[in-house]
C-alpha cells in the first residue's frame, strides 16, 4: 500500500533576494497568516491572504498551496502574476490553489488601491453570509463598517476566470465582501488594515450569531440605529489615529514575536 508522501516545505525567497520593501511585506503577511491561524479562523490549507509586491503592479505574494498557515513564513509566500505563473525560482514544490488565483487575482488587478486581499470562512463569517439580512449594523463593530459591505451571490467553488468580472462588478470600491453563502473577503491599503478589518468583521458576525441566538428582539430603533452607524465611522480616527493597519496590527505583531517569530524566517 502506497503511502503518502509528505509534503516538501519548499526553500523560498532570502531577504537578500529581495528589495527591503518586499521583504517587509512578505514579514507582515506571514504575520497575518500566523495570527489567523492563532485566532482560530483558518481552515485547514484552505482560503488565503494575498499581499501586492511593493513597485510591481502585477505581482502578488500568496500561500504555497498544502502548507497549514502555522507553516507559512515570508521566504515560503509564492510571487505569482496576475496570470498566475510562478515568478521566481523555488527550490521544492509549488502549489497555487485555483480559487484563491481567481478571487485574488481578479481584485489585484481591478483595485490598484488595495494591496492586500484576505479571504475567511469562519463559523460565524459564513453563518452571517448564509442569511438573507446579511451582516446587521447594530453592534459596534459592524457600524464601523457602515458604508463599506459589499455582496457577492454564490456561484459554486470559485474556479471559473468568468466570474471576476461580476465578483468585481459587485465589490465595487467597498473594503468588505460577504461571499453569500461561502465566507467573508477584507482588502486594505496594506496588509495590516485587511487584517485589522477581518478582525472586526469576524467579531461583529460572532456577536450577531450570538445576539440573535438569544431569541430576543435587537435594542434600539431602526431610526436610531441607522444614525449611529453612520456616525461611527466618522469618529473611528479618535481610536485609531493611525489606521487599522498601524498600531493595531503593529501591537499584534509584536505579540506574536514573543509567542513564535519563526514567520519572518
Amino acid at each position: 500500500m502506497n503511502q503518502p508522501r509528505d509534503f516538501e516545505l519548499p526553500v523560498g525567497i532570502r531577504p537578500d533576494q529581495c528589495s527591503p520593501e518586499e521583504w517587509q511585506v512578505r514579514t507582515e503577511l506571514a504575520a497575518a497568516y500566523r495570527l489567523t491561524d492563532r485566532f482560530g479562523w483558518s481552515m485547514l490549507i484552505f482560503n488565503h491572504i494575498t499581499a501586492r509586491v511593493p513597485g510591481k503592479e502585477d505581482h502578488f505574494l500568496i500561500n504555497n498551496f498544502g502548507l497549514m498557515y502555522d507553516e507559512v513564513t515570508a521566504s515560503n509566500l509564492v510571487k505569482i502574476d496576475l496570470d498566475g505563473n510562478v515568478v521566481g525560482d523555488y527550490a521544492g514544490e509549488v502549489r497555487i490553489n485555483r480559487a484563491g488565483y481567481v478571487i485574488h487575482s481578479a481584485i489585484h488587478a481591478a483595485r490598484h488601491d488595495v494591496q492586500c486581499v484576505m479571504h475567511t470562512h469562519t463559523v460565524a463569517g459564513e453563518a452571517v453570509a448564509s442569511i438573507e439580512p446579511g451582516l446587521l449594523h447594530v453592534n459596534q463593530d459592524s457600524m464601523q463598517l457602515t458604508g463599506q459591505v459589499a455582496y457577492h451571490d454564490f456561484e459554486g467553488l470559485a474556479v471559473d476566470d468568468g466570474e471576476k468580472a461580476r465578483l468585481v462588478a459587485d465589490f465595487g470600491d467597498k473594503k468588505v465582501l460577504v461571499l453569500r453563502n461561502h465566507g467573508m473577503l477584507t482588502a486594505g491599503n496594506s496588509v495590516g488594515e485587511a487584517f485589522m478589518l477581518m478582525w472586526l468583521l469576524e467579531h461583529a458576525c460572532r456577536t450577531q450569531v450570538a445576539a440573535l441566538s438569544m431569541g430576543q428582539p435587537l435594542h434600539g430603533s431602526q431610526d436610531m440605529l441607522t444614525r449611529i452607524a453612520q456616525l461611527v465611522p466618522q469618529q473611528q480616527h479618535f481610536i485609531t489615529p493611525t489606521g487599522l493597519g498601524g498600531l493595531p496590527f503593529r501591537s499584534l505583531m509584536r505579540w506574536l514575536d514573543r509567542q513564535d517569530s519563526s514567520y519572518r524566517n
